[in-house]
């Protein structure tokens, strides 16, 4: 199944069919490559203020270059071309989009020992398939972009655990990154970079992930928002209205009120909180259950009079 890699790349991609035309004609005066640069940022709506622009161009001008010449060589098995990344230099390349420094978060965790696992050991390899493509089958949702964040460790961690997810339940639900950007910080950094395995067991102990939709990835770090049922301490010394909406119940058979606070949709789930329900005590957790209210309404609304305030 979909497994986790750490790669090293680099920012010119492999050629694909969408790709602008690179030809010997265009390399071969300034006014010819100013014309390519300019249908390059045209098909990729890529902005360049005045002061930048020279500069930019510069840096694809040598990366252009250095495509025609690798496409020339037959001693590989593949070509490039100029993707949405062109301008930018190697190391931009990498300060923004591969920052998620692998090797500094290895080291601290400590080197694997090998031999550890013996899942795999006496599997027979001569009775696997020639080929596996994990898309086919429904396991992997559509390709996302995370944007100037060194935040591919969440994407790589969310991408593998969508696939199990499908392979074992035959659904597949795209996963939140976010989350991990916000909440897996005992060990990871965010936008800074990160570790798979930290990943995996930042989900294991949180009880699980929640979906991209309930929490949708923004390309930077925020305040992480709790997830599941709030069971703590709070006491019953009433200081603080909120309105209950709704009342649930998880998979493990937890019992909640869905709860709808005041503090803006940073805080909690968006702005709710789910808080155990069906407590010993009669007063409910954190005294919920102490003086509640509510209105009653038995007839339509007045006709409107403009002149009345509302």
């Amino acid at each position: 199944m979909t497994k986790v890699f750490l790669l090293a790349f680099f920012l010119l991609s492999t050629a694909v069919a969408s790709a602008i035309e690179l030809t010997e004609k265009d390399l071969e005066t300034e006014e010819g490559l100013w014309n390519l640069y300019e249908r390059w940022r045209s098909h990729h709506t890529v902005s360049r203020d005045l002061n930048e622009k020279q500069k930019r161009f510069n840096v694809f001008k040598e990366n252009a270059q250095y495509i025609h010449e690798f496409n020339k060589r037959k001693d590989v098995p593949y070509k490039l071309s100029l993707n949405k990344f062109a301008d930018m230099t190697n190391q931009e390349f990498r300060a923004t989009y591969a920052g998620s420094r692998i090797g500094h978060h290895r080291s601290l965790r400590g080197a694997r020992r090998r031999g550890v696992s013996s899942r795999y050991e006496n599997v027979d390899l001569s009775i696997l398939p020639a080929s596996v493509d994990w898309r086919q089958k429904g396991a992997v949702t559509a390709v996302k972009d995370q944007g100037q964040c060194g935040s591919c460790w969440a994407f790589s961690t969310v991408a593998a655990v969508e696939g199990i997810n499908q392979i074992k339940t035959k659904d597949l639900v795209s996963l939140s990154e976010q989350q991990l950007v916000d909440c897996d910080t005992e060990y990871n950094n965010g936008c800074n970079g990160g570790l798979m395995d930290y990943a995996f067991e930042f989900i294991k102990s949180n009880g699980g992930i929640t979906s991209e939709e309930k929490y949708p990835y923004t390309a930077q770090q925020g305040s992480c928002e709790p997830q599941g049922v709030f069971t703590g301490s709070c006491g019953t010394d009433l200081d603080h209205g909120v309105a209950i909406v709704g009342y649930g119940k998880t998979k493990d058979g937890t019992k909640y009120w869905i709860v709808k606070n005041s503090w803006g949709q940073e805080w909690g789930e968006k702005g709710y909180i789910r808080m155990l329900r069906g407590t010993k005590n009669h007063e409910g957790l954190c005294g919920i259950a102490m003086n509640p209210s509510y209105p009653i309404k038995s007839s339509s609304n007045p006709a409107h009079n403009p002149n009345d305030e509302l």
